[in-house]
């Protein structure tokens, strides 16, 4: 586990200086972000007693996803190195909770998020084990996103010359089939999917 937390820790260090090289002294509002998640996460759950409603599991599970590429930016923008902070989230990370409404688990972490404006790692393994999203599942998931992100940039997506739907399909159905091919836990994940992903577009797009 501490061996794929660290990995997730540099792809998002990567990602957030590819956005802006600098981006440790840009005071970005990650907690604004995680809050902001938490509200559209309810909303796939939900939570209005006046009409019938039932939780968009997968769609949750994307959303806890994103919310966990914001936790990590707060915890890399506290200078700590990524070896002792892979350690430190490898220890914190309990995939637990005792309290059965989803909801009072999610509304205490987006409060606790509003208040200390940081990621509580114990908190967020709650709301993973209130939507059974496995250590495995986060993983395999927010590995996917990232790196869809940068072949998106790496192809064109700034420029407006990246071809989104690929041989009737969007990228984002492609990631999901690539991924279910390769070995999740293997050190050359991340490199196997781009890689994957390249020879699937161009073949699908030339």
């Amino acid at each position: 586990m501490q061996q794929q937390i660290k990995v997730m820790l540099e792809l998002q260090d990567s990602m957030n200086t590819k956005v802006h090289a600098d981006w440790r002294n840009q005071d970005f509002e990650w907690y604004r972000a995680i809050w902001i998640e938490c509200g559209e996460l309810l909303d796939h759950y939900g939570w209005k007693w006046w009409k019938k409603q039932s939780p968009d599991v997968e769609q949750v599970k994307l959303e806890l996803i994103d919310i966990w590429h914001f936790g990590l930016s707060i915890l890399l923008q506290s200078g700590t190195g990524i070896d002792e902070l892979a350690a430190r989230v490898a220890r914190e990370l309990e995939i637990a909770t005792s309290e059965p409404d989803f909801r009072l688990d999610l509304e205490a972490f987006a409060g606790e998020t509003l208040i200390t404006r940081s990621f509580n790692v114990k908190s967020f393994g709650r709301l993973m084990a209130g939507m059974d999203l496995s250590f495995n599942e986060l993983y395999s998931g927010y590995v996917g996103k990232n790196v869809l992100n940068f072949f998106r940039q790496d192809n064109g997506y700034k420029e407006g010359t990246y071809i989104k739907e690929w041989g009737g399909q969007e990228d984002n159905e492609h990631l999901v089939q690539v991924v279910q091919k390769l070995d999740k836990a293997s050190a050359t994940f991340k490199d196997d999917l781009y890689q994957a992903l390249t020879t699937r577009y161009q073949s699908l797009t030339a």
